[in-house]
């Protein structure tokens, strides 16, 4: 798989990149991170990325011509993602489905915003990480990478732990995890962890997520 991010900042990904899974996975030869310099598809002298919005307003609007020609000389296949705050949440379901995919393409925005004319003609869609603000879409960007390549066959070793994470099944958080010492400041490991039953402990994780999943929605607690 080849992942294209598009950014005025190819250094912010080098660093997690080279890191844990996203750098094994690179090593292994299961994903490639084509980090391309948007200010490279710029034609003056200051390699200029952004302008004044039309009809005025406060803030500066990234131009489509640079992100419009970064795209046409990659040469991409498959989805392109504009990392947008209005763009749908992203899901686990969206991480299984992009994971699939040849090649992926990540377009990160700053400033104030990106003319819409890269969302509408350019981007296959919108996505973003949580209702708020950050300060361009790398972080969304990141996110979404390793996200993804977590979920290529052989980034982790062991599929059993990646079976059992939040969202593995698309619908429930994991159980909470917990390992020695047994107790730590008064605070005790619940004992059916401890009880070697296994059917018993499958059961009281099962109960855990399904009710934690509902928690979140709710505000309750757990349970020990």
């Amino acid at each position: 798989m080849r992942i294209n991010i598009v950014t005025i900042f190819p250094s912010f990904f080098e660093g997690p990149l080279g890191l844990s899974i996203p750098k094994r996975a690179a090593e292994a030869g299961l994903v490639e991170y084509n980090l391309v310099d948007l200010r490279d598809y710029t034609h003056d002298r200051h390699r200029t990325v952004d302008d004044v919005p039309y009809g005025g307003g406060a803030g500066m609007v990234m131009k489509p011509d640079p992100f419009f020609e970064a795209v046409e000389d990659i040469k991409h296949q498959g989805p392109i993602i504009l990392l947008s705050a209005r763009g749908r949440t992203f899901r686990h379901d969206d991480a299984v489905r992009l994971s699939v995919q040849p090649e992926l393409t990540l377009l990160c925005g700053h400033y104030k915003d990106v003319d819409q004319r890269v969302a509408d003609h350019l981007a296959t869609e919108e996505i973003s990480i949580g209702d708020y603000v950050l300060s361009g879409g790398e972080v969304g960007a990141l996110a979404i990478t390793d996200a993804v390549v977590r979920l290529l066959p052989g980034a982790i070793g062991d599929h059993e732990a990646a079976a059992s994470d939040s969202f593995y099944d698309g619908t429930h958080v994991s159980a909470p995890s917990y390992t020695r010492p047994p107790i730590y400041r008064g605070h005790e490991v619940p004992g059916v962890l401890r009880s070697g039953d296994h059917a018993k402990i499958e059961a009281w994780r099962r109960d855990q997520a399904k009710r934690i999943s509902q928690g979140r929605e709710t505000g309750a607690g757990r349970e020990e």
